[in-house]
């Protein structure tokens, strides 16, 4: 099974929440991860003709395909472990209406759960699910 990439905005507190969360559950060891604002998360970007300051978003690469926003989440429910995946069912909600609840939650990340001022680093045994590390 090939791996699939997670950018996060490396800064966000919730957004390092979510990656935590997500290395927990991954079980399969399916999930790569890499911050936006890295090199490696800006030459994927690029390659993808996607805004190099799109540090607001969420984005799953999957199968050469580029997820963001309430879908790249979903998707990333899909692969854990648990009961998780069943909150894939909501995909059944138009895109519209889960992206408004998605940038709602985007737009107060900062005030909510606060940022740090740089980004995370993993713990030595963490390191091999990050990019260009």
């Amino acid at each position: 099974m090939a791996n699939a990439i997670i950018l996060f905005d490396g800064v966000c507190n919730l957004c390092n929440g979510a990656v935590q969360f997500v290395i927990k559950r991954d079980k399969k060891n399916y999930f790569r991860f890499g911050s936006l604002q890295s090199e490696a998360g800006k030459k994927i970007l690029h390659e993808n003709n996607l805004p190099l300051d799109a540090s607001d978003s969420f984005l799953l690469v999957e199968d050469g395909k580029v997820f963001d926003r309430s879908t790249a989440a979903l998707r990333v429910l899909k692969h854990l472990k648990n009961g998780w995946p069943l909150l894939y069912g909501f995909m059944i909600v138009p895109k519209f209406l889960r992206d408004a609840v998605y940038n709602f939650i985007a737009r107060n990340r900062y005030r909510w759960f606060g940022k740090t001022d740089e980004c995370m680093l993993p713990t030595p045994e963490l390191t091999a699910k990050f990019l260009n590390l």
